[in-house]
């Protein structure tokens, strides 16, 4: 009876969200909702206790189909803006380009020095 009456309008939702926005839970996160509140309701019709065995495989079922490339903060993964990548990456080659030139320079000034 979940997957009947449960799982068809999650996946209508999620059809209507987009594959591309899955992973971003403030999108989700209602429609995550709706199913658990359906799979409540049901069991409670039911008579029988929430959660239970099968309703734990039938949501695993559900994230290995909707939810397995997602990271797991929920949090879609993407690069940073380059306003923060660039000084990143920019400062460790400067560091480390300066300290070589220092060391050069220092190495230079005390052969004369014995």
């Amino acid at each position: 009876m979940i997957r009947h009456h449960c799982l068809k309008q999650f996946q209508l939702s999620m059809e209507g969200i987009g594959q591309r926005l899955w992973c971003d839970w403030e999108e989700t996160v209602g429609t995550y909702g709706e199913l658990t509140n359906c799979t409540a309701l049901i069991a409670e019709k039911l008579d029988c206790y929430w959660p239970n065995r099968l309703v734990d495989e039938f949501f695993v079922a559900v994230h290995k189909q909707y939810f397995r490339n997602c990271s797991p903060s929920g949090r879609a993964l993407h690069d940073p803006p380059n306003s923060v990548l660039c000084p990143f990456i920019l400062l460790p080659v400067l560091v480390t380009l300066l300290m070589t030139a220092l060391v050069v320079w220092r190495s230079k000034r005390s052969e004369g020095i014995v």
